[in-house]
């Protein structure tokens, strides 16, 4: 039976590089769901960065909104790292589609049986000072949320700080 880990941790702080890490090594097919858009050059960098960082052999899934779809399509896979849930919020925010109905849907998807291991990868946010404005102070909320229920439907929770892992939930 596959288990589900949520990695979390502050900007830069290994996340990725940890779900990467722990997946490498799997035996079997490896699914990438990238929810980043590069809207700028640097993004662009940032993107292909994370692309050069894994191995031939896995296959890379961009969805920046239907997460939940992309996850069904990648059910039987042997590992699958999603990465990650802050930007998919921002994707959704942008576009102006309402995040919770979006939100219940992952969760529906997390709660799936399947084979393999799945790695979602989140920011988190709101340890620091309150946002000044209101779309700032929405996608706090909002990702805090996400975060609560995707934390909750998973085996386990890890939080990375200064690349250091810490498993909060088994």
């Amino acid at each position: 039976m596959g288990r589900t880990i949520f990695v979390t941790g502050g900007a830069r702080s290994g996340k990725s590089d940890y779900a990467l890490e722990q997946a490498e090594p799997a035996a079997g097919s490896k699914v990438f769901i990238a929810t980043a858009e590069p809207a700028d050059a640097e993004m662009l960098e940032r993107v292909n960065a994370h692309r050069r960082q894994r191995a031939n052999g896995w296959k890379t899934i961009e969805e920046p909104v239907n997460l939940a779809k992309a996850l069904a399509d990648a059910a039987n896979a042997e590992v699958v790292i999603v990465d990650c849930l802050t930007l998919w919020v921002t994707n959704m925010l942008c576009r102006e589609i309402a995040p919770e109905p979006m939100f219940d849907a992952l969760v529906c998807e997390l709660k799936r049986e399947r084979s393999g291991t799945l790695y979602i990868v989140s920011n988190e946010i709101g340890m620091g000072i309150v946002p000044d404005n209101a779309l700032s102070r929405r996608f706090r909320d909002l990702a805090g949320k996400l975060n609560r229920m995707t934390a909750h439907a998973a085996d386990e929770a890890v939080l990375v700080v200064s690349g250091i892992p810490l498993t909060i939930k088994r």
